[in-house]
């Protein structure tokens, strides 16, 4: 069991590297194959033995060899959090397509969080794909097609009719498209209970944000909080809590 936690571990910094990537290139709307990796302060090219997840960060003293300038501690700590939830996927699941269906899941759901912070977008590249992927997966073994379907379609019609009737009442939009894509994407891979309980739980999240904004002075009301990592963290939840939130009521 050691074994495999720590394969799934070192597993997860390796994705958490190529994450690092999606979460710089996409909103640029730049290639996430070419060109190779290079420092983002004077584009000189990163080789194997520098690019070595959490280590080469650690060898280098958070230091491009090239330049000088600082490597920002977002680089190290991607990868850190996916390989710590690689090895808590790893451990709940045990081997198997259940596993390969969480990790999947897990890794788009990390780069959604820091793009939406970043850039306030949801790349249809991460949410209709990674919705895809999740219908695709349901038809493995242990799967759901049909609740798999029903989730996506189910999530993203609630918050879809959500923020039409908000824009309709009050004249402006009150959650963007990226949202209501990110949501079909949970309620395939999760099915529409999982869907339901994420929107619960990321607008309990969303609202103590917001409070959260408003105590620090920030005026709630008027400025645009991303809600996407909200409902990334509560589609978490649900992953691990959901079935014992339904078996509750």
């Amino acid at each position: 069991m050691a074994a495999f936690l720590i394969a799934a571990f070192v597993a997860g910094a390796c994705v958490g590297s190529f994450l690092n990537v999606l979460i710089h290139r996409l909103p640029r709307e730049e290639s996430i194959v070419r060109p190779g990796s290079r420092c983002p302060a004077c584009c000189r090219p990163i080789p194997p033995w520098e690019n070595i997840p959490l280590a080469s960060f650690v060898i280098l003293g958070g230091r491009c060899r090239g330049c000088g300038n600082r490597i920002s501690l977002r680089y190290p700590a991607v990868e850190a959090l996916t390989a710590a939830g690689f090895a808590l996927h790893a451990y709940v699941d045990g081997f198997g397509v259940i596993l390969l269906r969480d990790l999947i899941f897990f890794s788009l759901l990390v780069p959604i969080v820091f793009i939406d912070i970043d850039h306030r977008i949801i790349p249809d590249e991460l949410s209709l794909g990674g919705l895809a992927a999740g219908l695709l997966l349901s038809f493995l073994p242990g799967g759901d097609w049909k609740g798999s379907l029903l989730g996506g379609v189910l999530g993203g019609g609630i918050l879809f009719g959500t923020a039409f009737a908000y824009e309709k009442m009050t004249g402006r939009e009150g959650m963007g498209g990226g949202d209501i894509k990110l949501i079909a994407m949970v309620g395939a891979f999760l099915g529409w209970k999982g869907a339901l309980f994420t929107i619960f739980c990321g607008s309990l999240l969303g609202t103590a944000g917001g409070l959260l904004a408003m105590r620090k002075g920030t005026d709630g009301l008027k400025t645009a909080i991303p809600f996407g990592p909200y409902l990334c963290a509560a589609a978490l939840i649900a992953r691990f809590s959901g079935e014992l939130f339904w078996s509750l009521l």
